[in-house]
């Protein structure tokens, strides 16, 4: 059994409002001075059992992406594919560029979540290797809502149970053939799910959910590079 991972970065950080951060799309901000793709990359890499990350980009940033790989020495075990115009069609396309067995594990991440620590990487690769699916989801904190949409707003049609409800967080991984699979089923419908394990749910596929962190969050406006920061001071203060 081998271990691949596949970080989509071709997105364009949208939600991220004008300012300082507007510059570059958010998977090329820094936090504590190197970029968030090369330190998601390197949290991967630092796992001794993953065997190639591979990253998706959009054909114009192909050359700062490997420019950065070089700058910060992330070896040979990086490769990378032409990113899609969404993220399925990232992940599709790296799947495609794999030379996987069925049995292999294969693991996505998002771009923008550089905090993710080993043993949690660790953990999902060994839920994937037991259970043939697994994804990492917090607990949620706050009483959950169900609501039907108005022209006035939202009104309140159920109450969640929150023992119910994890919050999704990456990496999501199954086995290769499994995660193949389920893509080819959602490209063959048209479908477009909102992250790996739902195309996974669709195909019948059980999925196992591995604890998470608050660290592991996804960069997405102003304010969380901050908080990045923040954490990655508390780990280094702590050493």
């Amino acid at each position: 059994m081998r271990v691949f991972v596949i970080i989509p970065a071709a997105g364009i950080g949208t939600r991220m409002a004008a300012g300082v951060h507007s510059a570059a799309p958010k998977q090329f901000l820094s936090v504590g001075g190197v970029p968030v793709l090369v330190r998601s990359v390197k949290a991967f890499l630092d796992v001794a059992s993953v065997d190639a990350v591979c990253v998706a980009v959009r054909g114009t940033e192909r050359e700062r992406v490997e420019a950065q790989m070089q700058e910060f020495n992330l070896g040979p075990r990086v490769h990378m594919v032409e990113g899609g115009s969404n993220r399925q069609e990232s992940v599709g396309n790296a799947l495609t560029a794999l030379e996987c067995d069925d049995d292999d594990v294969v693991l996505v991440h998002d771009a923008v979540r550089p905090l993710i620590d080993s043993a949690t990487i660790e953990r999902t690769i060994e839920a994937v290797a037991k259970h043939g699916a697994a994804i990492v989801g917090l607990p949620a904190l706050d009483t959950i809502k169900q609501v039907e949409r108005t022209a006035d707003g939202a009104i309140i049609t159920s109450t969640i149970p929150r023992e119910r409800v994890v919050l999704a967080q990456t990496p999501q991984g199954a086995n290769f053939g499994l995660l193949q699979r389920a893509f080819a089923e959602a490209e063959a419908d048209g479908f477009e799910g909102t992250d790996e394990a739902s195309l996974l749910e669709r195909a019948g596929v059980e999925v196992t959910v591995v604890p998470g962190s608050p660290r592991n969050f996804k960069i997405t406006q102003p304010g969380d590079i901050e908080l990045a920061e923040f954490y990655l001071n508390q780990t280094e203060g702590a050493r």
